[in-house]
């Protein structure tokens, strides 16, 4: 009910985005761990009762896709952790796997929307160095240099092809921007 009030008296994107700030700020304070952020912002997103955009026309409708995207396949991911391993959970390791993989890939088409909203420039991509051996050498950044909190993360090889074909990937490894948050577990 909250939500629907503040609705009326403020945009959607401003909503949306303040949230986003408000719980990253409160994890790089460390007044939240990773896992209490994931789940904040999922019950946030859930709580908006609204469905990503079908048609991406504008920055801020990618952005918001993409953390939309991002939210619940974070979340579908540490539930596939806490049910590995234990038979009686398998179906739901399998199933929340399968939405966390599905989720992923939303967010990588929607990196690739926004990617062509901006004509890919103002764009640097590069490897983050990961504490995970699985990550390493998989996981890029996106930072899109205009843009306030625009980095994105990827793993797929599709996205990284276009990204090298349009010239913006840089082969040198870097700390991500956002590297405490990459390599804390949740």
């Amino acid at each position: 009910m909250l939500v629907l009030y503040y609705c009326a008296r403020k945009s959607l994107f401003n909503i949306f985005f303040e949230n986003r700030s408000s719980l990253i700020f409160q994890y790089e304070k460390g007044d939240i761990t990773k896992r209490e952020f994931l789940e904040n912002n999922y019950h946030f997103v859930k709580s908006m009762n609204l469905n990503p955009f079908l048609k991406v026309d504008s920055f801020e409708k990618g952005m918001y896709n993409y953390q939309y995207y991002n939210v619940l396949a974070k979340y579908y991911k540490m539930l596939s952790k806490e049910s590995k391993g234990n038979k009686k959970q398998l179906k739901n390791y399998v199933t929340y796997l399968n939405k966390a993989n599905n989720y992923y890939n939303l967010k990588d088409k929607t990196t690739l929307e926004i990617l062509n909203l901006v004509k890919f420039k103002g764009v640097e991509s590069y490897f983050i160095q990961c504490e995970s051996k699985s990550l390493s050498d998989k996981l890029y950044e996106i930072v899109l240099l205009d843009y306030k909190e625009a980095i994105f993360h990827s793993k797929a090889p599709w996205l990284l092809e276009i990204i090298k074909r349009e010239g913006i990937f840089s082969n040198q490894k870097r700390k991500s921007i956002i590297d405490e948050y990459i390599n804390e577990k949740y």
